[in-house]
């Protein structure tokens, strides 16, 4: 039977640990190699699988190296080079834009907070906040994506519905040393077992302390309508 624990902060306890010992090597499924790579990686990444931008990044990573050949690009080119990717055109305006802004205030380099980051064009805080997390190593949010987004009222840990509402609720609950591994072990969770359309509620280690368990609730508190 799906039951939350008595309080938020202890529910949260007992998944983060749970699915620490489901997932030990979670980490970050974008392929980077510098600050740019992976802030480039991360605004493809929007409303587009992982899969899809590390399959389109290798050849624009030898291609635009630096900030200068992204604010260079021509715009109708670059969208042509990572064609395929969800709202690639948009997406190439964003890069070339990105580029022009750290050559011209940043001197060429990925800045380092928040406020500087979500002034760049196609930068929202769930982008900024990884950068700052696996780029810089300055953690002071929690990334919430989709997954986090559906797990986490799932889970009985929000009843919030936007991402920033929802980041202010975990922030609250989770320690801020977990703040980074959570977001992670949502999304391998979310991926794996806790899917969007059909969660695998008899194959999941939280399926006891879950209130949206399919296996005795008729509602999925991520959506509040009835499972199908």
């Amino acid at each position: 039977m799906g039951t939350s624990l008595d309080s938020r902060s202890a529910q949260a306890t007992e998944v983060i640990e749970r699915l620490h010992d489901a997932y030990p090597d979670t980490t970050i499924s974008l392929t980077f190699s510098n600050r740019l790579e992976l802030l480039v990686a991360v605004v493809l990444s929007a409303q587009c699988t992982d899969e899809r931008v590390n399959e389109t990044t290798p050849e624009l990573f030898e291609t635009y190296q630096t900030p200068e050949d992204y604010a260079a690009a021509d715009e109708e080119q670059l969208a042509e080079d990572i064609y395929g990717i969800t709202f690639h055109n948009n997406k190439a305006g964003y890069l070339k834009g990105i580029g022009e802004i750290l050559v011209e205030e940043h001197d060429g380099e990925v800045p380092d907070t928040m406020d500087a980051l979500t002034a760049l064009p196609g930068v929202g805080r769930k982008t900024a906040n990884v950068v700052l997390q696996h780029g810089h190593d300055v953690v002071e949010g929690i990334v919430v994506d989709t997954h986090v987004q559906r797990l986490t009222r799932r889970l009985g840990l929000t009843e919030e519905e936007r991402p920033d509402a929802i980041e202010d609720d975990l922030m609250e609950i989770i320690p801020e040393d977990e703040w980074q591994a959570f977001t992670h072990l949502m999304i391998s969770h979310g991926r794996a077992v806790c899917t969007a359309r059909n969660p695998d509620c008899g194959d999941c280690a939280l399926e006891d302390v879950c209130p949206s368990s399919k296996l005795d609730s008729d509602v999925d508190l991520a959506s509040g309508e009835a499972w199908e």
